[in-house]
């Protein structure tokens, strides 16, 4: 029989376990637990111990285990064997105390005695399927794991919290992180008590309730259609991210806010001039020229289906008619379009070296070329293709940036993945132009 028995337990206290489990403390010759926990059996006659100092408690259970046996002792025949019960919340070998016993003794004298845990009864109380969750601790941790979930935009995710990353801490970073999606935030709160509590946090303000410290945060990531624009109030360039339709399964994946302003800089826009956006995805970049160009025409290059759908409905939702959407692969669907003034790439579908062969082909005079690129790999690519075309000029721009987020009551940087933008321009549109300068002078 293992010598120490790890035993779940909810706030329903030992009304809520099994018959057997209730018979096998009353055996117990230690009971360890919080306070809390140890409440729940005050007329219990073990020697009990109290989980303050983990560490402490440990060494004085591996104490009580080895006394028995010890030279100095002299146990009689019916002298019974320890028997250990450790009482900790829910599932302990969910975030719970049962790694780091099982770092401490071996597995075969532990035995684990799960309830039901805190995110079962959260998903079941919120009436949703549960096994596709994810699945963070915060408690005494870092809030990195959780910045990246939301980055990633992880449909469903369950919060383990404390007193310093509690559900208002885990809203403000929703907020602070410019995220593409939209988050319905769920607080619950000592679940299986008497006084559970189930609360949605619809928006983030100064007067937020106080949450009991024993609750689980559930996040859900919203799918559903995205309120009307303010168009009176967006600024004229730089929307937010949020305010774009991207793809379900990768809705981080367009040209971040910073990188489009940035991007749109190096094109030195004018007005009246055609720009191909190769690439386009969900059409944030024709999208930014389209709005602080209106005389110009933007044609959106993109080859997926779901990506000519995004643009469409992030043209009809913030109303820039002068983006046409050109369902095709380049190189080979450029040939059916009108001379371009601007290009800008922000895909190749593996194909850069020829986009960029065509591009430069069909470019207008005085015309200019941005690449924003992700990779080391089509950086190379690009390099290659400007050493073996030496009539291009080129400057290259790193883009490593920060966004700041709220961690508790403090503020930190959370780093967007960095990418290079390639700006390039012919030297000499036309052979003559260096003889008519110089008999001009």
């Amino acid at each position: 029989m293992s010598q120490i028995h790890v035993v779940g337990i909810g706030l329903d206290g030992a009304a809520g376990l099994p018959e057997s489990i209730q018979q096998l403390i009353t055996q117990a010759t230690l009971l360890v637990g919080s306070d809390r926990h140890l409440s729940y059996f005050p007329a219990h006659p073990a020697d009990r111990l109290v989980l303050n100092d983990l560490s402490t408690a440990i060494a004085q259970i591996q104490q009580q285990l080895a006394a028995p046996s010890s030279p100095s002792s002299s146990p009689s025949p019916s002298s019974p064997s320890p028997l250990i019960v450790i009482l900790t919340s829910g599932d302990p070998l969910f975030f719970g105390l049962g790694r780091l016993l099982l770092a401490h003794f071996p597995a075969e004298h532990l035995t684990f005695h799960p309830h039901l845990s805190s995110v079962q009864l959260a998903f079941s109380r919120l009436k949703l399927p549960w096994q596709d969750t994810r699945f963070i601790s915060i408690h005494g941790r870092s809030l990195d794991a959780l910045i990246q979930a939301l980055q990633q935009s992880t449909d469903k995710l369950a919060v383990l919290t404390d007193g310093t990353n509690t559900p208002a801490a885990i809203a403000a970073l929703v907020e602070s992180l410019n995220l593409p999606s939209r988050y319905q935030i769920w607080v619950c709160e000592n679940l299986g008590g008497s006084d559970e509590r189930i609360t949605e946090m619809s928006q983030i303000s100064d007067d937020l309730p106080t949450f009991a410290p024993l609750n689980v945060v559930v996040l859900l990531r919203q799918t559903e259609a995205m309120p009307s624009p303010q168009l009176d109030k967006l600024a004229i360039l730089g929307l937010p991210d949020r305010e774009f339709h991207s793809f379900s399964d990768r809705p981080g994946l367009m040209t971040k806010r910073e990188v489009r302003i940035l991007a749109l800089g190096e094109l030195a826009l004018q007005p009246n001039q055609v720009v191909w956006d190769i690439g386009a995805g969900t059409g944030s970049v024709s999208v930014e020229i389209a709005r602080l160009c209106p005389s110009s025409k933007i044609y959106a290059i993109e080859r997926t289906t779901a990506g000519i759908t995004l643009i469409q409905q992030n043209c009809q939702r913030l109303q820039v008619p002068n983006v046409i959407a050109i369902h095709g692969a380049a190189p080979a669907i450029l040939a059916s379009l009108p001379t371009p003034d601007r290009i800008f790439i922000g895909g190749s579908g593996g194909n850069l070296t020829t986009i960029l062969d065509t591009c430069c082909d069909r470019l207008s005079p005085h015309g200019r070329i941005v690449l924003a690129l992700a990779t080391l790999e089509h950086l190379g690519t690009t390099l290659s293709w400007l050493t073996q075309h030496d009539s291009w000029e080129h400057q290259l721009l790193q883009v490593q940036l920060s966004r700041s987020v709220a961690i508790a009551n403090l503020t930190r940087f959370s780093p967007l993945n960095p990418v290079t933008l390639v700006v390039m321009e012919q030297r000499y549109r036309d052979e003559g132009d260096g003889e008519n300068q110089e008999a001009a002078q």
